[in-house]
């Protein structure tokens, strides 16, 4: 008997194995739906997705993945699903959408592709995620994050949850355990859980952090008799700046508690609608030419019923004075609105803070231009003492040189690393043939100076019309200068402005080295402070005059070369500097390097303050800019740190 009852069982496992082993197939499940595959509506497919996804099975993800690319075919005879590939005429050979073994052949005639439209791949791509997660690419990992991110909801969280401990990576386990966060702020049922989710995003400057806060803070505004129930944010005054009288009025219409004011529209309307034998109420249309009679008319037909009544406005004031507003938060529970409160508060401090320091950034960076820019202008003026109105055409000089250089030497870092040295050589002996030819009859002639460099100033402009045409040129920055170097989601700084900073601080160094480590800056000192006992010393002002014209062109021109890379490299380059490096010279002190570095930090730091109080309007920055170094002009005429030598005299 024993063995019969063991002989029964083993026949049942025989008949139900196979079935059930059967049912866990692919093709089991691709069968159980195909209708819903092949038809391809957004809202029929889902629970084929669903069973695809849930199936524990390790093809679901490269079936998903052939469905979503449109490489899923089906045979119409038998409903069996297949990959497929063209092979001559319109025969196609089919493959097993699992393994690739080959199938057989058939007639495109016979078969139908499977083309989910945008709606159903994007479902099919969320069903993905919680594969990818997984994947052994972490390039996929990567792309399935972002993916999460840019359109995520709340199945994600739990295929979310279950790839943290695994992640190998360091960098992309810590991205995942934020997105959890996230996603917990958003979705998460538990309120325990979704708080400290809420708490452990204290700090964070990402926009996506305060994008997911925010919806919980949503409100709604509502009107009472008495108090309020619900999660109160605040009680409402009406006739305070953001609720008025009307709005506190409309509030009670929407809600229900009054009759909405007719319009003068709705008032002409309802007495046309009701004229009698040329008249309404007994007044003729004749005299409804005012609003008074109209207004009479309306309240007659009121009060028998016809229209709804006009509400006056001691009635309108009397409702608003008789209710309570409140703005009630749309989430229940005021522990979670209290946590995203106190968390955006923390966020909203940090991004000041951060606001402020890129502001200084921002600053420091137009000062290292400015300086740039400047520093050759503060030898010429101020060591020298020459207006000179070409020093922008200098920079515009430099700027072209590097882009002749590029034409020349394709390659970009190279070209670069040549136009610096050539923009000098270039500017420095325009410099000196200026000097030679012109500056050295005008000294101690500063109207005839400016007037004859303004002359040049246009001529140098109009030449690189004739030779350059007037299209800007590009000078093109090395790739390794591309993108910016970015601390969070609100400080950053191009790493262009960075070689610029760079750059201003090796020319201040190279400055004072040679002001102060050579034989040529210890002559010009002599030249500058005492020219007459510098000459009975043996020195030569006419050559150190024309050494230092020439040492200042072409400082100009290297910065020509700097401003290039981010400015548009035009003949009018110059003038678009030539103003601000004349503010920074003299704010700064004439003829005093420091002085001409505290100019450019004071005129850099200032403009972009401005600018951030107001920045719809840069123009307006720069005419406040220009105010305030007017009048800090009455106060320190002889800018930040005072010149001493030749040019304190003049």
């Amino acid at each position: 008997m024993k063995n019969i009852f063991l002989a029964l069982f083993v026949a049942l496992l025989m008949t139900i194995s196979p079935k059930s082993s059967q049912a866990e197939t692919i093709q089991d499940i691709l069968n159980t739906h195909e209708a819903a595959i092949a038809k391809g509506s957004r809202k029929t497919i889902e629970p084929a997705i669903a069973a695809l996804r849930d199936s524990g099975l390790p093809e679901a993800q490269k079936i998903l993945e052939t469905w979503q690319a449109k490489e899923l075919w089906q045979r119409k005879a038998d409903k069996a699903f297949f990959t497929a590939e063209k092979d001559s005429g319109s025969t196609y050979n089919l493959f097993d959408v699992v393994t690739g073994a080959a199938e057989g052949q058939a007639d495109k005639k016979e078969l139908k592709q499977i083309k989910p439209n945008s709606g159903v791949r994007g479902l099919i791509g969320a069903a993905l995620v919680q594969f990818q997660l997984l994947d052994a690419d972490i390039e996929k990992r990567r792309e399935a994050l972002v993916a999460i991110g840019r359109d995520p909801n709340a199945s994600h969280l739990p295929a979310l949850r279950g790839a943290i401990d695994g992640e190998p990576d360091p960098q992309i386990k810590a991205e995942k355990i934020r997105l959890e966060r996230l996603l917990s702020v958003q979705y998460e049922t538990d309120p325990e859980a979704r708080i400290a989710a809420i708490q452990s995003l204290k700090g964070d400057l990402g926009v996506d952090a305060r994008a997911a806060l925010n919806p919980l803070l949503a409100t709604k505004r509502i009107a009472v008799l008495g108090e309020a129930e619900g999660n109160i944010a605040r009680e409402l005054e009406p006739g305070d700046d953001d609720f008025s009288q009307n709005e506190a009025y409309a509030l009670l219409v929407n809600s229900g508690l009054a009759q909405p004011v007719p319009s003068s529209d709705d008032i002409r309307n309802a007495l046309a609608a009701n004229i009698d034998q040329g008249s309404v109420s007994g007044i003729p249309t004749a005299q409804l030419s005012n609003e008074e009679t109209r207004l009479r008319a309306y309240n007659t037909l009121a009060e028998n019923g016809i229209v709804p009544p006009a509400i006056t406005a001691a009635e309108q004031r009397a409702l608003v004075a008789a209710h309570k507003y409140f703005e009630v938060y749309d989430i229940a529970d005021s522990r979670i609105t209290d946590a995203a409160q106190d968390t955006l508060d923390s966020i909203e401090l940090k991004v000041g803070m951060s606001q402020a320091i890129d502001l200084g950034l921002d600053g420091l960076s137009l000062a290292s231009i400015y300086f740039l820019a400047a520093i050759g202008l503060a030898i010429t003026f101020g060591v020298m003492g020459v207006i000179n109105m070409a020093h922008g055409e200098f920079i515009m000089m430099g700027a072209y040189t590097g882009y002749v250089v590029q034409q020349i030497i394709p390659d970009y870092t190279l070209s670069i690393i040549v136009a610096l040295p050539a923009a000098f050589a270039v500017t420095f002996a325009a410099g000196v043939a200026m000097e030679r030819l012109v500056i050295r009859f005008l000294y101690n002639r500063p109207l005839e100076t400016l007037l004859a460099t303004f002359g040049i100033s246009v001529a140098l402009q109009q030449l690189a019309k004739n030779i350059f045409g007037t299209q800007a040129r590009p000078l093109t920055s090395p790739a390794w200068l591309d993108g910016a170097l970015t601390f969070n989601d609100v400080v950053s700084i191009s790493y262009i402005r960075i070689a610029i900073f760079v750059l201003a601080l090796v020319f201040l160094v190279l400055f004072l080295f040679i002001m102060k480590r050579t034989r040529l800056g210890l002559e010009v000192r002599a030249v500058t402070q005492n020219p007459r006992m510098a000459s009975s010393m043996g020195i030569n002002p006419d050559r150190i005059n024309m050494l230092t014209f020439g040492l200042g062109s072409g400082i100009a021109g290297i910065a020509g070369v700097a401003i290039g890379l981010f400015a548009k490299v035009t003949s009018e380059l110059g003038s678009d500097y030539i103003v601000q490096s004349f503010m920074t010279v003299v704010v700064g002190g004439v003829g005093n390097i420091w002085g001409t570095l505290a100019g450019a930090a004071m005129i850099g730091g200032l403009q972009k303050g401005i600018e951030w109080m107001n920045p719809s309007n840069t123009l307006a920055a720069q005419t406040y800019m220009i105010v305030f170094i007017i009048i800090f002009i009455q106060f320190r005429p002889k800018g930040i740190i005072a010149l001493k030598g030749r040019a304190a005299g003049d």
